[in-house]
């Protein structure tokens, strides 16, 4: 683990670099010096195929010039540029720092354009045609991944289509959601219902909330034990938005449907994450962004 930690890589990579620069300083410098043994006609005396003799003439002063320059380049660019181990460069450059540079550039190419959204109330913005193409880009490179591109969700993640909010789908919501993120937690809740078959009876019950098919008599002897996820989900079942749980009456399940599935998230609990954008989007993005998610389910 101490090689994670300590700047061993660094000054390995660093050592590397110098001596691969210092070798070839040195196989240059001996390579001019080193005389080798001659005939009187300028040969070292090795011969191929009967009449082929290698002679012994000095490197080309171009090639020579060049594989000198090439040394001084390599130097002056580890002088100015990241590649000896963890040094910088004078100039300071980096990826990322060049990275941020070309995003802060094209923000501000753009930011007239996201001034003009931003002055307008998300319903407006929602419906006009350039702020909702924007919006589709950027729901496109940035929610799509896990909600999809028709926004319509899978398993463990919501469907924006369907005006059902863990969290609230109003368009401050939805830009608080943006901005922040959001972390969801389930937890394991088989130990206070009590045995195995008190939590299939919860499981039944939680089915009958929303008339799936369910076991009406295991359903109502998991009613009383409903108690204890009443805490969070209310004594209607009907979520509590301030702590993000879920509708149990409205049959939209987000983490599968039927007893199977109820029965291990009760036994196993849940914990889910959206994550914050507000370090990666600027505020006029994710102001025309949450108005294309809420224009979603509020066409």
């Amino acid at each position: 683990m101490s090689d994670f930690t300590s700047n061993f890589w660094s000054i390995y990579v660093a050592g590397i670099t110098a001596l691969s620069i210092l070798a070839c300083a040195l196989l240059l410098w001996f390579s001019g010096k080193a005389k080798a043994m001659t005939s009187s006609d300028n040969t070292t005396g090795h011969v191929w195929d009967g009449d082929l003799r290698e002679m012994n003439n000095p490197l080309p002063r171009w090639w020579v010039w060049l594989f000198i320059i090439t040394i001084v380049f390599g130097i002056a660019y580890l002088a100015l540029y990241p590649g000896l181990g963890s040094f910088g460069g004078r100039f300071g450059w980096s990826q990322l720092g060049q990275y941020q540079a070309e995003v802060d550039k094209g923000n501000a190419e753009v930011a007239p354009l996201y001034a003009k959204f931003t002055a307008m109330s998300m319903e407006d913005v929602s419906r006009d045609p350039k702020a909702k193409a924007i919006g589709e880009r950027l729901f496109m490179n940035n929610c799509s991944q896990c909600h999809g591109s028709d926004a319509r969700g899978s398993k463990g993640f919501p469907n924006l289509t369907d005006n059902d909010w863990l969290h609230g789908g109003t368009p401050d919501k939805i830009k608080e959601t943006l901005n922040l993120g959001r972390i969801g937690n389930m937890p394991p809740m088989a130990a206070a219902l009590g045995t195995a078959d008190d939590v299939k009876n919860v499981a039944q019950y939680v089915l009958s909330l929303s008339n799936s098919p369910h076991d009406s008599v295991r359903a109502q002897l998991g009613r009383e034990k409903f108690a204890v996820c009443a805490a969070c989900h209310g004594p209607d079942a009907k979520g509590m938005l301030a702590v993000g749980s879920a509708n149990l009456t409205d049959n939209i399940w987000l983490h599968g449907f039927g007893e199977a599935a109820i029965t291990a998230m009760i036994n196993q609990g849940k914990v889910n994450q959206m994550p914050a954008q507000a370090g990666k989007l600027t505020d006029g993005q994710i102001h025309v962004l949450a108005a294309y998610v809420w224009g979603l389910s509020n066409k």
